[in-house]
């Protein structure tokens, strides 16, 4: 294969949709991690991580001709080069409707190389079947809730990781929001989600950290650069000894990415990461 286009121009974004049928891994519009990390200047990187995709409208054509239908999970490591534009992905996945395949596994199969060698990661691919599917129904965030906190003073604009604040003695636990909302940086679309916050370290002032990241409202950032930004700006402000970020974007376009990272001790995967196919 050639090497994968990466950053030329927007690709798809902000253009008018054409949907094409035919394999075609070159609608995969790869975006280079390493730009929106230099903006951070964090050396050495201190999180790991990965973003867990689930594609709803996945189908293809068996070797009779017969159309089959499957939710469609992946999972990208936060060390990949890269990460690949969500439109171009539903592009890519609806041209491959008419594509014949010998099998779910050979179009599992497919689809995995073509995401690894978008994104320059080895990515974890799974097939579920709809009647499967309601085991990916959204459960309650785990942990407190910090949307009836008292908000902390903060200037207007881009967030501010000044206003992060730590407040008390040590402690271990999990805070989330469900008013996060960020903008698509090309077309200004919303994108909301609920984002968690698990750490072991001086109590966080939940204020303050509600007030940061309602800062995000009108953040153009692609999902995985906003929560890498919330973890090393808590991770450099704040000093846990662990830290996990994980976001739950809603649905947008048949497709919803959840970014998760970790810096300091081990932490877990948040309880939608795919269990890698075999």
């Amino acid at each position: 294969m050639d090497e994968p286009a990466a950053n030329h121009a927007l690709g798809p974004l902000g253009q008018p949709t054409h949907y094409t049928s035919g394999y075609d891994p070159a609608l995969l519009f790869r975006v280079l991690r390493a730009e929106a990390r230099a903006r951070l200047a964090a050396e050495p990187w201190p999180l790991v991580g990965d973003d867990e995709w689930t594609a709803w409208e996945a189908s293809w054509l068996d070797a009779t001709g017969r159309p089959q239908v499957a939710v469609l999970r992946f999972g990208v490591p936060s060390t990949s080069p890269a990460i690949v534009e969500s439109k171009s992905v539903k592009l890519y996945l609806t041209a491959l409707n008419d594509v014949v395949f010998a099998d779910a596994d050979d179009y599992r199969r497919t689809v995995a190389r073509d995401l690894a060698f978008a994104t320059g990661g080895d990515v974890r691919v799974e097939l579920i079947a709809p009647a499967d599917a309601t085991r990916l129904a959204r459960v309650a965030p785990v942990g407190t809730c910090i949307d009836d906190a008292p908000l902390a003073p903060s200037r207007a604009g881009d967030p501010d990781a000044a206003v992060l604040a730590t407040a008390g003695a040590e402690v271990d636990e999990t805070l989330y929001t469900e008013r996060f909302r960020s903008v698509c940086p090309v077309t200004g679309q919303p994108d909301y989600a609920c984002i968690q916050v698990a750490y072991r370290g001086p109590r966080l002032d939940r204020g303050a950290l509600l007030a940061y990241l309602l800062a995000y409202r009108h953040h153009p950032g692609f999902h995985e650069h906003c929560v890498e930004r919330i973890a090393l700006d808590v991770w450099r402000q704040c000093r846990p000894a662990r830290l996990a970020v994980s976001a739950r974007f809603t649905r947008r376009g048949g497709i919803d990415i959840n970014p998760w990272r970790h810096a300091g001790e081990p932490m877990p995967a948040p309880p939608w990461a795919p269990t890698p196919t075999q």
